[in-house]
């Protein structure tokens, strides 16, 4: 996708992204709450206890319909996701229990992806094309930051 075309996106596209970090928000909030009751390695080994089941399930209902050829490989660091995946739900599981709270806790993992996001655009990280970060990505990293220390320092409701 070329930046003009990102610039000129369907409203969809907003829609889709914006449902997705509810639902994520949605996810983080229940892993906590496992976690409370049990202890964060719990959290992370039902979601992705249940992800795997519902994986398989998948694999195999669309296994009888597969016909057999040359299938493409993924590359070796694919496979690292479940790593990452699972210390993200371990680590965010214990940080909506701490004083950071759920928003302080979505605040800095935003931050965090936007960041790692530059460097992948300015290093061509994952087989993306190098791109060098311009005066508005800076610009928009620079407002995550500060809204998420917003929202850490100040964000404490009167309850």
């Amino acid at each position: 996708m070329t930046i003009e075309a990102g610039r000129n996106s369907h409203p969809i596209h907003f829609i889709g992204a914006f449902a997705t970090g509810g639902l994520l928000t949605f996810m983080v909030h229940l892993n906590g709450e496992l976690a409370r009751y049990g202890n964060p390695l719990f959290s992370s080994w039902t979601a992705h206890g249940t992800g795997m089941i519902a994986a398989v399930i998948l694999l195999l209902a669309m296994y009888r319909r597969h016909t057999p050829g040359k299938t493409a490989r993924a590359p070796l660091w694919a496979y690292l996701g479940g790593v990452s995946g699972a210390a993200t739900v371990i680590l965010t599981s214990t940080a909506v229990n701490s004083p950071l709270g759920l928003s302080g806790t979505l605040a800095l993992g935003l931050a965090g992806q936007v960041a790692f996001s530059l460097a992948a655009d300015r290093w061509g990280l994952f087989g993306l094309p190098k791109r060098r970060p311009d005066l508005r990505d800076i610009a928009a990293l620079g407002l995550v930051v500060t809204g998420g220390a917003l929202i850490i320092l100040f964000g404490r409701g009167g309850a």
